[in-house]
């Protein structure tokens, strides 16, 4: 039998899942009471509700998939880069009321 070469560790290693990823290395974490509620605070997670069609869910689910995501933490990610893209948007435009108010003013 011989042993499998070491992959140098990387960023890219990790993404890719060189790294990782390996089921013989990874073992089920004990659940505690509270834990859930432990991890959400320690991530500043909030649980909440929301209705959306079956075809929405099933297209985040195969997204997900071709990214090797959970199609929730993608959903995480791209509420978080339209939150930050509209946020930007909104000061931008502040901004420019602002500017185009002290030019007519």
């Amino acid at each position: 039998m011989t042993k499998p070469s070491k992959i140098p560790s990387s960023d890219e290693a990790w993404d890719s899942g060189q790294l990782g990823r390996d089921g013989e290395f990874a073992s089920v974490a004990p659940l505690e009471d509270g834990f859930e509620q432990k991890l959400d605070e320690s991530l500043d997670l909030q649980l909440i509700s929301i209705r959306l069609q079956k075809s929405l869910i099933e297209d985040f689910k195969m997204i997900a998939h071709l990214n090797g995501l959970g199609y929730q933490p993608l959903m995480r990610q791209i509420l978080t880069r339209f939150v930050e893209c509209e946020k930007k948007r909104i000061v931008r435009e502040a901004v420019e009321e602002k500017a185009k108010a002290r030019k007519t003013g």
